[in-house]
C-alpha cells in the first residue's frame, strides 16, 4: 500500500519509485549523522553515516538526471574535487572557522545561480504550463531560493572577512540599521509576491527577480556587519542554516528530494544550534535575525587602556602550584587554537592526573570561532569526553577549585559581561574564575585583548598570575617541570 502511494507520486513527480526511495533511505542516513554529530564519542560515525549518506543521493541523482551531460558534471565533480582536496590538506586548523563560512557562501551562491538559470530557462528545469508561463509555486520557490541564497553568500563573506582578520571584528554599527534592515527584508518579500503574480516575459518581470537578487545581496552584507566577534559562533551556525534552507528551495526548483531532504535537515538543525547557543549567550534568537545582536550603539569595545599593575611568573611557578593543587580546571580558548597547543596540554594534565590531582576542561558554547571548535581540537588530543564540560554543568565548581588555568581565552572569561553595560559582550554567559583559588591566564602579551575588544579584569586579579609567552612553549614548559 505503501509502495504503492510512493510509486504513485513518483509517477506524477516524474522521478522512478525506485529513486525516491533511495532519497528516502539517504535522509535517514543524514538523519543518524545528525543524531551521531550531537556527541563527541559518537561524532566519527555520524560523519560515516552522512558520508554514506550523499553517496546514495549523488549516484541516486547522476542516474536519473536528465538536464546537464554526464560528461560535464563528470568533469565540474572532479574539477571541485580537486579543490576541495588541496584546501582540505593545507587548511590549518585555526582557519577551520573562515573556511566553513567560505563553504555556506559557495552554498549560497550556487543557489542564486540555479535560481536564474531557472528563471532564464524555465522550460529545461520543467517548470512551465502548457503557455509556457512559470508556475505560481515555482515563481516563489525561484525568489526565496534567490534571495536566501544571496542573503548567505554576502553575509558569509562578511563572517570569513571578521574570521580571517581581514575586517575589525568589532560591530560596525550603521545608524537607523534596524529600519533599514527590516524595510529591505520587506521590499524582498514584496518584490517576491509581485513576481509570483506578474504575467509571463516582459521586462518588468524580469527587473523583479533582478531586485530581489540585489536586494538579498545588500540584505547579507547588513545584518552580519554589526555583530561583534564574540557573536560570531553563532554567526556561523545561523548561516549554516541559511544555506540548508537555500539548498531545500533549489531541491523544489530542482525537483530533487534528496536536495530538500537535504536543505531542510541542515536548515532546522542550524536553526535550533543558533536558538540553544543564543540560549547559552542570553541572547536573543530574533535578534539573530534581525542582525546586530550583541552590539548596543554604546559598546566601547577596542578603546584605549590604562596601564594597571599584575602579577607575571613563570612556567616553574605555574608547575609547583599546579602539582600541589587538588582540583584544576582548564578553559582553552583561540588561542590554544593558534599555538596549536592541545596536544602539549592534553600532556600536561595526564602528569597531573597520575599526581592525583582532579582536571577537567571547561568548554564554553562560543569558545574559539565556531560552535564546537574547543571540542575539536581536544578530541584531535584524544582528551577524554567525561572530562570535557560545558558552562553550564561546570561553572558551580569554580568555587571548590584551586586553579583555573585559562590558555588562550579572553572574553569566555571576562566578568565585564556580567558588569559592564556599555561591554559589547554585556549580558553572555561567563565562566566565573574568579571565584577559584588561583587562576593561571597565558597569552602572548598584555598588549593583546580578545576577539571583541575588550580588557579583562581578571588579568589584574590579586590570585591571578599571568604566563606570557606563547601557549604551546609555555605549556611545554610546564611540562618539563612537572616530569
Amino acid at each position: 500500500m505503501s509502495f504503492s502511494i510512493l510509486a504513485s507520486a513518483a509517477d506524477s513527480a516524474g522521478t522512478p519509485a525506485w529513486a525516491m526511495l533511495a532519497y528516502l533511505v539517504a535522509g535517514v542516513f543524514f538523519i543518524l549523522a545528525l543524531r551521531g554529530l550531537s556527541s563527541p564519542a559518537s561524532s566519527r560515525a555520524g560523519n560515516r553515516y552522512g558520508m554514506v549518506g550523499m553517496l546514495l543521493a549523488v549516484v541516486t541523482t547522476l542516474v536519473t538526471h536528465d538536464i546537464a551531460n554526464i560528461a560535464e558534471i563528470g568533469i565540474a565533480m572532479f574539477l571541485g574535487g580537486i579543490i576541495g582536496i588541496t584546501v582540505a590538506r593545507k587548511i590549518a586548523m585555526t582557519a577551520m572557522p573562515e573556511l566553513v563560512a567560505g563553504f555556506h557562501s559557495l552554498v549560497g551562491l550556487a543557489a542564486v545561480v540555479v535560481g536564474l538559470a531557472a528563471w532564464l530557462d524555465p522550460q529545461s528545469f520543467g517548470i512551465t504550463d502548457s503557455a509556457g508561463q512559470i508556475f505560481m509555486v515555482s515563481r516563489i520557490e525561484l525568489g526565496l531560493g534567490i534571495a536566501i541564497g544571496a542573503i548567505t553568500f554576502s553575509g558569509s563573506v562578511i563572517a570569513f572577512l571578521k574570521l580571517s582578520g581581514r575586517m575589525s571584528g568589532n560591530p560596525i554599527l550603521l545608524p537607523m540599521r534596524h529600519v533599514i534592515n527590516l524595510g529591505t527584508l520587506a521590499a524582498i518579500l514584496g518584490l517576491i509576491a509581485a513576481y509570483a503574480v506578474s504575467g509571463a516575459g516582459g521586462a518588468g518581470e524580469g527587473q523583479l527577480i533582478i531586485y530581489v537578487t540585489v536586494l538579498a545581496f545588500i540584505i547579507g552584507f547588513l545584518l552580519i556587519i554589526p555583530i561583534g566577534g564574540a557573536d560570531m559562533p553563532v554567526v556561523v551556525s545561523m548561516l549554516n542554516s541559511y544555506s540548508g534552507w537555500a539548498a531545500a528551495a533549489m531541491g523544489f526548483t530542482l525537483g530533487n528530494s534528496a536536495m530538500i531532504i537535504t536543505g531542510a535537515l541542515v536548515g532546522s538543525s542550524g536553526a535550533i544550534l543558533s536558538y540553544i547557543m543564543c540560549r547559552a549567550m542570553n541572547r536573543s534568537f530574533i535578534s539573530v535575525i534581525a542582525g546586530g545582536f550583541g552590539a548596543d550603539d554604546s559598546a566601547g569595545g577596542g578603546e584605549a587602556r590604562e596601564a594597571r599593575p599584575y602579577k607575571q611568573g613563570s612556567a616553574d611557578d605555574a608547575a609547583f602550584m599546579l602539582e600541589q593543587a587538588e582540583k584544576v580546571i582548564i578553559i582553552p580558548g583561540y588561542g590554544m587554537a593558534v599555538a596549536q597547543a592541545q596536544h602539549v596540554l592534553r600532556e600536561m594534565a595526564d602528569l597531573l592526573k597520575e599526581k592525583g590531582v582532579d582536571v577537567k576542561y571547561a568548554i564554553h558554547p562560543v569558545a574559539g570561532r565556531m560552535p564546537g571548535h574547543m571540542n575539536v581540537l581536544l578530541a584531535e588530543a584524544n582528551v577524554p569526553y567525561d572530562e570535557v564540560f560545558e558552562l553550564e554543568d561546570i561553572n558551580s565548581e569554580f568555587a571548590q577549585a584551586d586553579v583555573a588555568f585559562i590558555i588562550g581565552a579572553n572574553d569566555v572569561v571576562n566578568p565585564a559581561a556580567k558588569t559592564d553595560k556599555s561591554s559589547p559582550i554585556y549580558g553572555m554567559p561567563v565562566f566565573d574564575v574568579d571565584k577559584a583559588k588561583q587562576v593561571f591566564f597565558i597569552k602572548r602579551s598584555m598588549g593583546g585583548v580578545g576577539y571583541a575588544g575588550v580588557d579583562n579584569d581578571v588579568f589584574y586579579m590579586d590570585q591571578t598570575m599571568m604566563l606570557l609567552s606563547d601557549a604551546k612553549k609555555m605549556v611545554e614548559e610546564i611540562n618539563k617541570a612537572l616530569d
